[in-house]
C-alpha cells in the first residue's frame, strides 16, 4: 500500500472554516463566482478556502462577514485559530502583510535578512537546510525570496530598519564567491536611502536579543505586529502588550549596535580581509 499522506497541522480547522464559509454562501442564495467577484478575488481562491486548501485570511473573513451579512463570526474563526493551527496560517499571513507593509524592522542572528539577500545567497541558505528538498524546491523558494525584495523598490518603498549579528557576515555560506558578493550587496545597502542598517557587533557586554530573531511590521491600517521564526514553523503576533516588548527590545538593540558609520567601517574591513 502507498503510504498515507501526512495531513497538514491545520487541515481539521481549515476545513471547518471553509464549510463555514460554503453554509454562509449557499444560505445567502450566491455561487462561489459571485462572492468572489464581490470580494475582488478569484472563483479559484473561494473554493480553496471552502475545501480546506487555503488559509482564511482575516482581513478577507471580514469582507466575507459583510457579504454575507454575519456578525463577524468568519473574522473571530480566522483570527482565533488553535494555536496548533496558527503557524502555517501566520507564516502564510505575514508574507501578504510584507508586501504592502508602512515599515519594517528586522533583527537577525543566523544568517542575513532575507530582503537583503543576493540570489547566490539565499539559493545557499536555503541548500543547507536539512533534510535536502531537492534542487527544484530550492529553485521555487530561491525566486519566491527574490521576489519579495520587490518592496525595496516601489514608489514609496516601506520605511526599513535592519540590524544584524556579526557572526552570519563572516560566515562563508555558499562559499567564498557567494560571500563577496553578499558583503558587497550589504554594502551598498548601507548607502541606500531607504535603508537603515547595523551591525550588532561579537564581543558586547549586553545583549537584548538573546532569545532569537525577530521582524516588527506596521500594516497601512497602522497596526502594529511581529513575526518570529523557529526551527519547525514561525508565529505572528498580534497582541499588543507583546508586540510592545518586542519592540523595546528592538529599541535597545539599535542603542547597542553599531552605528551607521560603524557599520559601513565594518563591512569595508570585511569586504579587505575576504
Amino acid at each position: 500500500m502507498p503510504p498515507r499522506k501526512r495531513p497538514r497541522p491545520n487541515e481539521t480547522a481549515m476545513k471547518m472554516v471553509g464549510a463555514l464559509v460554503a453554509a454562509a454562501r449557499v444560505a445567502k442564495g450566491m455561487t462561489q463566482r459571485v462572492l468572489a467577484e464581490a470580494l475582488h478575488i478569484d472563483v479559484e481562491t473561494v473554493a480553496s478556502i471552502e475545501q480546506g486548501r487555503r488559509v482564511l485570511m482575516p482581513n478577507v473573513a471580514e469582507k466575507m462577514d459583510r457579504v454575507l451579512g454575519l456578525p463577524g463570526l468568519l473574522a473571530v474563526a480566522a483570527n482565533r485559530m488553535p494555536e496548533v493551527d496558527m503557524i502555517p496560517a501566520w507564516a502564510e499571513e505575514y508574507m501578504e502583510r510584507e508586501r504592502e507593509a508602512l515599515a519594517l524592522s528586522w533583527y537577525d542572528t543566523l544568517t542575513v535578512p532575507g530582503l537583503l539577500q543576493t540570489e547566490n545567497y539565499a539559493r545557499a541558505v536555503l541548500g543547507c537546510r536539512v533534510p535536502f528538498v531537492g534542487e527544484e524546491k530550492i529553485e521555487r523558494q530561491t525566486a519566491h525570496r527574490i521576489q519579495r525584495q520587490e518592496i525595496l523598490t516601489r514608489p514609496v518603498p516601506p520605511t526599513l530598519s535592519f540590524i544584524v549579528w556579526e557572526a552570519p557576515l563572516r560566515d562563508r555560506i555558499g562559499g567564498i564567491e557567494v560571500y563577496r558578493e553578499q558583503l558587497r550587496h550589504l554594502r551598498a545597502c548601507a548607502d541606500h536611502p531607504t535603508i537603515s542598517l547595523q551591525v550588532l557587533p561579537l564581543g558586547i557586554t549586553s545583549h537584548a536579543g538573546l532569545d532569537g530573531s525577530f521582524t516588527l511590521l506596521e500594516t497601512p491600517e497602522f497596526q502594529h505586529l511581529a513575526y518570529s521564526e523557529t526551527q519547525r514553523g514561525s508565529f505572528l503576533v498580534r497582541d499588543p502588550n507583546e508586540v510592545s516588548i518586542l519592540s523595546q527590545k528592538y529599541a535597545m538593540l539599535r542603542s547597542q549596535a553599531l552605528n551607521f558609520a560603524e557599520t559601513k567601517d565594518l563591512l569595508d574591513r570585511l569586504l579587505g580581509e575576504s
